[in-house]
């Protein structure tokens, strides 16, 4: 296990950095709550993309970053959702509004595979979502956009937040947060999703939220609340990477987790000693062993060296957008 003292900062002031992106040239991306992302540089300095003045006011939760440097950011909107693009100019544009005929509801994040396809998730379509934080709730679903459009290809998951394609790009893994499962289907070549398999349910204390994969093909997985990384094996072995939390606070939440109380008091009044409800990972450095952390309470993201490097992203040799405040010589 990680030492909690070798965890580090990295940036300051931010605004709710949920999710965490890494990229070969040395940048951090992080969702910026004010309305676009913070790319951190390699020298330390930052500096924030944020959509221009206008009449609605996105809510970034999860973020994707795009080959012509653009981002995705999906809305988290108290009773809206949708997936904006947001160019390097700041100009920003619906991506995705609605799915099968519907508005998509608050919207939780994007992953961008090797073939281009853009995978979606939405939580729960309840509202206020603290209704969803409920183990017999099972109304998430992901959403699949390619050549073809968009449509639902997953549905009744419970509470769904981050999914991947594995490395192997035969299979989709998502994070079922409050069913507490990582769950895996098989992708078909025209992305129909099937089998859908249980890898591991997770036990007392444990709400899967982020997910990547290492070099090893194992999956990485961030718990909120418990500001817990997990290393899970193609066996379905769990290793805890590292571990933040107090114990009584813990016993609370999961009190109220299995009495169906579970609500926002108990995700916003996390107790630890450093680590601020850790809720995405990226591998990143020169070789991929350096994990960054997203914090949703934190105004910094964390970092710590890896026993194990990571898998490269689809983005990893994206260049990102251009600071444009910075004048060229």
């Amino acid at each position: 296990m990680i030492d909690i003292d070798d965890i580090k900062p990295v940036g300051s002031s931010l605004q709710r950095p949920e999710c965490v992106l890494a990229a070969a040239n040395g940048r951090v991306y992080t969702s910026d709550w004010r309305g676009g992302v913070t790319v951190i540089e390699p020298d330390g300095q930052q500096w924030s993309l944020l959509a221009n003045e206008s009449t609605f006011k996105v809510k970034p939760n999860g973020i994707t970053l795009m080959a012509d440097g653009s981002l995705l950011l999906c809305h988290l909107g108290d009773e809206t959702g949708g997936v904006y693009k947001l160019d390097e100019r700041g100009e920003l544009s619906p991506f995705l509004l609605e799915v099968d005929g519907a508005p998509l509801p608050p919207t939780n994040f994007a992953h961008l595979d090797i073939h281009g396809r853009v995978w979606v998730t939405v939580s729960t379509r309840l509202l206020p979502r603290a209704r969803g934080y409920n183990s017999e709730n099972a109304d998430g679903f992901i959403i699949l956009i390619d050549d073809a459009g968009a449509r639902i290809v997953a549905d009744r998951l419970g509470y769904t937040n981050e999914c991947v394609v594995h490395p192997d790009g035969s299979r989709l893994f998502v994070n079922e947060t409050f069913a507490r499962k990582l769950t895996a289907f098989d992708i078909a070549d025209d992305g129909r999703l099937s089998n859908r398999n249980t890898i591991i349910e997770f036990g007392e204390g444990t709400f899967p939220d982020g997910l990547v994969f290492d070099e090893d093909g194992a999956a990485w997985i961030t718990s909120i609340v418990s500001n817990r990384v997990i290393r899970v094996s193609s066996d379905g072995k769990q290793e805890i990477i590292v571990e933040d939390c107090d114990k009584e606070h813990l016993e609370w939440v999961e009190q109220a987790y299995t009495e169906g109380g579970m609500g926002r008091p108990h995700l916003d009044g996390v107790k630890s000693k450093h680590l601020r409800n850790i809720s995405s990972l990226a591998f990143g450095g020169p070789s991929l062993n350096v994990a960054y952390m997203g914090c949703l309470l934190g105004n910094s993201i964390y970092r710590f060296s890896s026993p194990v490097k990571g898998h490269p992203p689809s983005h990893w040799n994206f260049n990102g957008p251009k600071n444009h405040n910075i004048k060229e010589q």
